[in-house]
């Protein structure tokens, strides 16, 4: 007798029939002491499970409730009921887990609508959910993605430190990590807590990207990219944020700013392919559900896109691209600048672009992913290769409809002198990065990368508009819970 997931059961449809087989899964629904919908978490699919009475005790069928852990034996039929075609008739159960109705009181686990700020609080069970576990499996099948694209592509995977001493970013927004006890802490002569006697003999942190030591693999690898988690101690409590991300870092050698373009819309695009090819059930349910939520919306709030449909947008267009210059010029001459209509009003250059922008410019003026390049150089990283003109660096932003910035990056700052005047001028610790200018003094390169927020592509992907609703335990500020 053969064991099946749910999937594999319900793929294989009526060539099963006649068929003895096992299933195991959870109680979803027990209609009428006599249907029991079944789930194992392999689909969003249930298994109709019939039972006749005859052959089952009243014990038994007392254990058989919601959430309740079940294995049933039994002979695959044609259904009679509408919108399935095969069914299992019932010959043995056997009760892994059963659920005390009390118990059940007050849980996610209840057969009815709850908030997605009440699956927050009970993170635990929330895989239960068709929700949340569909917005998991198309979780897997990106991350699958990315790992299968940058191996067919050539590149290698390089797991770069979590534990670092320097800050790549420059925002000096880290958790610190030390081995001290606390109520005890050495102190140096002027009071200041004495790091040199730590673990590390030093001041270390949980990284907030891995880009720095991706450009050193890159200058023996050619070809590398990181994938794992990051973290930033930003005390912000939005809908964006997440003191702990997942990172998805491509770094390569000899690539200029145009070849890093190439490579973030060829990406994106082969991501998304993935989940649209793989994830059919779980995109339809939650393009369903996406559709439901946007028509309880005003009418000037509505997408006008669905889920699929917006995925779909990705794919058939090709990414516009344009400086930063362009974009401020587009913006400021723009209806909703000059009619105060945008929050943060576009007054001239150098203004920090905000979501409404990039959607304004995405969703409004081009009907397309954009890719803006080429910003003020004060307004983004140290490692950011200059321009001639000396205010502008090479620096690149991918946007996309319903979400704004997706990706950053940029073609990095190979020259050695240069990027010890940009170190200088970021008041970056030279001494503390030796190692990373140590890059450009060994046979330099141009080389290109960027940065890809997991939690961002599965916002997007999903149709989600909270970021604490696609990660499995999101950790927030005064939040570590599970």
């Amino acid at each position: 007798m053969i064991s099946y997931s749910i999937d594999q059961l319900l793929v294989k449809g009526k060539e099963a029939i006649h068929q003895d087989v096992i299933v195991k899964g959870w109680v979803r629904s027990f209609r009428s002491n006599r249907f029991i919908a079944l789930n194992d978490g392999s689909t969003i699919n249930n298994i109709q499970v019939v039972v006749d009475f005859e052959n089952f005790d009243e014990e038994t069928l007392d254990q058989i409730s919601v959430a309740a852990a079940i294995k049933v034996t039994g002979v695959v039929v044609e259904s009679q009921g509408k919108g399935q075609d095969i069914e299992i008739q019932a010959k043995s159960i056997k009760i892994y887990g059963g659920v005390n109705s009390d118990d059940l009181q007050g849980t996610i686990l209840q057969p009815k609508r709850h908030t997605l700020e009440f699956l927050r609080e009970q993170a635990h069970l929330r895989f239960r959910t068709n929700t949340f576990a569909a917005i998991m499996r198309v979780r897997h099948a990106l991350m699958f993605a990315i790992h299968q694209y940058y191996n067919d592509k050539g590149f290698f995977y390089v797991n770069t430190p979590i534990v670092t001493g320097s800050d790549a970013e420059g925002a000096g927004e880290m958790f610190c990590v030390t081995n001290f006890d606390f109520d005890n802490l050495p102190k140096t002569e002027d009071g200041k807590v004495d790091f040199s006697q730590d673990f590390f003999s030093k001041k270390t942190n949980l990284t907030v990207s891995g880009q720095l030591e991706a450009e050193a693999a890159a200058m023996g690898l050619g070809k590398v990219y990181t994938f794992g988690p990051t973290f930033r101690a930003e005390n912000s409590n939005t809908s964006r944020h997440l003191a702990e991300f997942w990172m998805i870092e491509p770094e390569v050698a000899f690539n200029d700013l145009d070849d890093n373009m190439d490579l973030a819309e060829d990406f994106m695009k082969y991501v998304i392919q993935y989940a649209l090819d793989n994830c059919k059930d779980d995109l339809a349910f939650l393009n369903d559900r996406y559709e439901k939520e946007q028509s309880q919306k005003p009418k000037d709030q509505r997408s006008d896109l669905g889920l699929i449909e917006r995925l779909e947008y990705v794919l058939n267009n090709k990414f516009v691209r344009l400086t930063y210059t362009e974009a401020i010029d587009i913006l400021k001459d723009s209806k909703p600048n000059k009619k105060g209509k945008f929050k943060y009003s576009i007054d001239g250059w150098g203004a920090d672009l905000q979501s409404e922008h990039e959607r304004y410019l995405v969703e409004k003026h081009f009907k397309s992913p954009v890719i803006l390049f080429d910003y003020p150089a004060e307004i983004k990283a140290f490692y950011m290769r200059l321009n001639e003109d000396g205010k502008t660096v090479r620096a690149m932003d991918v946007l996309f409809p319903g979400i704004g910035e997706i990706i950053g990056g940029s073609q990095r700052e190979e020259r050695l002198d240069v990027l010890r005047k940009k170190m200088e001028e970021f008041n970056v610790d030279q001494e503390e990065l030796w190692w990373y200018l140590d890059t450009r003094k060994f046979g330099t390169v141009p080389h290109s990368g960027f940065g890809l927020g997991l939690e961002r592509l599965v916002l997007f992907v999903t149709g989600m508009t909270n970021i604490r609703d696609v990660i499995p335990f999101p950790r927030t500020p005064k939040s570590a819970e599970f």
